[in-house]
């Protein structure tokens, strides 16, 4: 693996991080928002990642093993919204979006969880952190020895 590789590496493990906890930021913000441009409630968004430029088979896995391992960091694959987790129903008659029962329909949004995937994507963040910061002194003191 080269070395400016391994920046490129880190650097986009940041950056797919940085877009993870800008959308638990919006899950967040929108923990009470019931009603959206849609007419509905905030749906929980999710972001997944995947590998860049994954391999095809096992061809060319195999291929890549006899030249050596290139990785080529991570990307955001998708953001979609979660429809497995249930809306919380509150009853709320005096709300405007109450239904006929008086049960307003709110975001499928815990902030529990919420915080707990920050944290996550926080200490990822700075592993990426770390892994760059090295990377860096292996240059800089390669650097030094050749001089």
């Amino acid at each position: 693996m080269a070395l400016f590789q391994g920046f490129d590496i880190a650097a986009s493990g940041m950056t797919a991080e940085r877009f993870r906890m800008d959308t638990i930021s919006e899950n967040l913000a929108n923990v009470n928002t019931t009603r959206t441009e849609d007419g509905g409630p905030y749906r929980r968004k999710v972001v997944t990642f995947e590998e860049k430029n994954l391999n095809a088979g096992f061809a060319d896995t195999l291929e890549d093993y006899k030249k050596a391992f290139k990785g080529d960091g991570v990307k955001v694959s998708r953001v979609y919204e979660d429809t497995d987790t249930d809306m919380t129903l509150v009853y709320d008659p005096s709300h405007p979006d109450a239904n006929q029962n008086g049960y307003v329909t709110y975001p499928n949004v815990n902030t529990v969880t919420e915080m707990t995937n920050l944290i996550d994507a926080t200490r990822a963040y700075q592993a990426n952190v770390t892994s760059f910061n090295a990377l860096k002194d292996i240059a800089t003191t390669g650097l030094q020895i050749g001089s």
